[in-house]
């Protein structure tokens, strides 16, 4: 390497210095030493040194304010890079909030000049120690904005030295990702920031600031040093899965945030290493969710070892069927296998349209059924993965078998002296008696079809003259209708998530009842959810709490449940249950589960994790 060394003194680079202690480049500072270090002062000297390196085959790695790097024990035997020189840090204002600034800029020191000038909108930016390119390539954000939100233009170098551009249409920004690729380097970004006045952008920045410095960590980091997965946060989901202090060497996870891996002193780039690997090990193990680093690895190979700590799980994810309820089933199927594939499993989705065993659902780790009613709920598919042994998530077949049929639930809940509205059982053998039953039920009577869902097949009869043609028309469902004493009050639902009750939602709906216009389509107005709700007593919720884990035990359920009731004012009446729920984005169980500070993602990953770690 000495060779190397005396010949890059020959490109004239003024500010080099070698065998530099990446403790003296990064923020986190573990790791050996780089060979060479150089901050070219211009465009024409990062050329030539982009030469150099193709030259003599050496590699090299371009770095800005080091924030989000982990360096490599061994020594770096190739060139590192900093656009630190004075072209680089240059910062110019054009007109309508057109800013052009260089790669080396840092963001805190932007944003303060764009507010001295009247232009903000990137103020939430000025906490993160990064540089205006790096930024740019990670795609830094915080609290709901990311730079890429504000890119015009950029131009840069490729690895070859040659001259690139690119406009904001022509790079995909994705959550702390870019489309930029890493033999792209950049020089300058052209932003576009909003008018606002000096002294409010001033304020906030230095409100941003005051946030981000006034939780002093117990050593050097590199920042966040996982990424959020989907809607859920990583800081959070360590915090939950107890990582909080715990070490490697010396590397610890901060005990103020959970997603901050501290360098004590004198950790290595193993220690760093082999703690997030104990780490994203418990999360996995916790929540099923896989976490990926949003520090990077100068070691390729340490990268490829955290990665392959973990095995993804193989998800069947079955969706669509033939019941009435396909198209809901189609849709929650999208927002299941997203939050899944946030969670960094493998998901396959089949499209099922009868009840049959397949080759991916043999291969999967896990099949998830997303189906509401028909074969998908009442226990088909169910019956034939238990008789191929293989896991899945959700009730058993004859947890199933009972929660979609009302009449078979209804008669549970009178045996456990779980309350519900008073009914009769309409077959064709005794449809002479429907009169009869009706008018002991009274009007308005409640007519269901006992296994559908969605609220298909249910009607509320005013006019007695009109029961034969409802009764008719829900024949056609199938061999049993139920009867229904309408009962005037509340509706609330409570979610049953592994055993135990979620927060209670009361629904307020616009027309005379929940049916599916007030659930999906909204002709007659919003639906309202309220959680905690405010018709409701806390008392009458903690009850209908109890009373939704006591059906849950009773029918034999598994994972998750929604268990339906009427509050009248005085008195709790258990509805129906539903043993899968919708996953759509005005479902209630997410909802609910929301409300607990369960993230969808954590959600669906938590269930996919339960059936794969099942016996």
């Amino acid at each position: 390497m000495l060779d190397i060394r005396e010949e890059f003194k020959n490109i004239s680079i003024r500010s080099t210095r070698f065998d530099v202690a990446w403790s003296e480049i990064t923020t986190l500072g573990v790791g050996g030493k780089v060979s060479i270090f150089t901050e070219p002062e211009d465009d024409i000297e990062l050329r030539k040194i982009l030469a150099f390196c193709k030259d003599n085959k050496l590699e090299f790695l371009i770095i800005g304010a080091g924030s989000n790097i982990v360096g490599t024990d061994a020594t770096y035997d190739g060139v590192v890079i900093r656009l630190s020189g004075r072209t680089f840090k240059e910062v110019s204002f054009g007109r309508k909030g057109h800013v052009t600034a260089g790669a080396g800029v840092k963001l805190r020191d932007l944003a303060e000049l764009a507010a001295q000038k009247g232009f903000g909108g990137m103020e939430e930016l000025a906490g993160i120690p990064a540089t205006v390119g790096g930024a740019i390539k990670m795609n830094a954000g915080a609290e709901g904005i990311s730079i890429g939100d504000f890119l015009e233009e950029i131009c840069g170098v490729d690895s070859d030295g040659n001259i690139w551009k690119a406009s904001k249409n022509e790079i995909k920004f994705s959550y702390r990702k870019s489309s930029i690729s890493d033999d792209k380097i950049i020089i300058a970004a052209i932003l576009k920031l909003e008018q606002k006045p000096t002294t409010d952008t001033e304020t906030k920045i230095k409100n941003v600031i005051s946030r981000r410095t006034s939780v002093r960590f117990e050593g050097r980091n590199a920042g966040s040093a996982f990424v959020n997965p989907g809607d859920a946060k990583a800081g959070i989901i360590l915090e939950k899965s107890a990582c909080k202090k715990m070490s490697f060497g010396n590397a610890m996870i901060s005990e103020k945030h959970a997603n901050y891996f501290i360098n004590k002193g004198s950790a290595s780039e193993a220690d760093f290493l082999n703690l997030m690997i104990a780490a994203r090990k418990k999360v996995f193990e916790s929540t099923g969710i896989l976490l990926y680093p949003e520090v990077k690895f100068v070691n390729g190979e340490s990268y490829e070892k955290l990665i392959s700590s973990i095995k993804p799980i193989k998800v069947a994810l079955l969706k669509g069927g033939s019941s009435n309820e396909r198209n809901i089933s189609l849709i929650s199927a999208k927002y299941v296998a997203g939050a899944l594939r946030d969670a960094g499993m493998k998901v396959e989705e089949i499209d099922i349209l009868k009840p049959e065993m397949t080759d991916s659902m043999k291969k999967a780790d896990i099949v998830f059924p997303v189906l509401h009613g028909g074969f998908g709920e009442d226990g088909e598919i169910q019956e034939l993965l238990e008789k191929a042994k293989i896991k899945f998530v959700g009730s058993s077949s004859a947890s199933c078998k009972l929660t979609i049929d009302k009449i078979t639930s209804k008669k549970l809940m009178l045996e456990k002296g779980i309350p519900t509205a008073d009914f009769e059982v309409v077959t064709k053998h005794n449809r002479s008696e429907v009169a009869k039953f009706a008018k002991r039920l009274g009007l308005p009577l409640v007519i269901k079809a006992p296994k559908e869902g969605s609220t298909v097949g249910i009607s509320i009869l005013e006019d007695l003259e009109k029961l034969d043609e409802t009764i008719e028309k829900t024949f056609s469902f199938g061999d049993e209708i139920l009867l229904e004493k309408f009962i005037k009050g509340r509706e609330i639902t409570i979610g049953v998530l592994h055993g135990k009750a979620l927060p209670v939602i009361e629904i307020e709906f616009p027309g005379a009842t929940y049916d599916f216009d007030a659930k999906y389509t909204h002709a007659k107005g919003e639906t309202k959810y309220h959680c905690p709700p405010v018709n409701v007593p806390e008392t009458i919720q903690k009850k209908s709490q109890k009373i939704a884990e006591l059906f849950y035990e009773a029918s034999g359920a598994r994972d998750m449940l929604r268990i339906d009731m009427i509050f009248d004012g005085k008195e709790l009446f258990v509805l129906e249950a539903n043993s899968i729920p919708g996953f759509t984005d005005s479902s209630l169980l997410p909802k609910a589960a929301k409300a607990a500070g369960i993230s969808f993602t954590e959600l669906c990953a938590g269930l996919a994790i339960k059936a794969w770690q099942r016996n």
